[in-house]
């Protein structure tokens, strides 16, 4: 079903991305696809796609705006459609943040027991704190349902038009 959704929601936006895709060819002269490995369900690896918002290692002015309206993210319905990943589920890290973040225990096996996510408990919360991010994934990962899966995207759904730091208000209120 989330494929087949995907596929649905691709088509609709296809004309509005290709748009962007251009914009980002012609300002920034680079591929406007950003392609990174990523670790997804057991720990497999896989390619992740979104608009790329960075050059020469800082965010660029149209980037600020495809991140702030998550609108970057609208290529990773292509890593749906693969069955990379879902809708919701924990962020797909790299490697390196594994690493940095000190995940690869045993004890961590759990976070990659289900497929990452275009949004999730973790990306929607106000802060930034590995702990609580880590929290907030097990958290999903242990009351996952339809209905939390359909809350949260609703959420992400409003992070266009009123922008992430907003939902994310509205998220962490809700959750402490």
């Amino acid at each position: 079903m989330q494929r087949i959704c995907a596929i649905f929601l691709l088509l609709i936006v296809s004309p509005f991305l290709l748009f962007i895709m251009v914009l980002i060819l012609l300002i920034e002269w680079k591929t406007p696809i950003f392609v990174q490995l990523r670790i997804g369900i057991n720990k497999t690896n896989f390619r992740i796609y979104k608009l790329r918002t960075m050059k020469n290692g800082k965010i660029t002015m149209l980037g600020v705006l495809l991140r702030k309206t998550a609108i970057d993210e609208l290529p990773q319905l292509i890593n749906i459609i693969k069955g990379d990943m879902n809708f919701v589920g924990p962020r797909p890290l790299t490697l390196a943040d594994i690493t940095r973040l000190n995940w690869n225990k045993n004890s961590h096996k759990k976070r990659w027991s289900v497929k990452p996510g275009i949004t999730g408990m973790a990306q929607l919360i106000n802060v930034c704190d590995p702990k609580l991010s880590w929290r907030k994934d097990m958290e999903y990962i242990e009351s996952r349902s339809a209905k939390l899966d359909r809350s949260l995207l609703w959420q992400s759904i409003l992070v266009p038009f009123i922008g992430k730091q907003q939902v994310k208000q509205h998220v962490h209120k809700s959750t402490t």
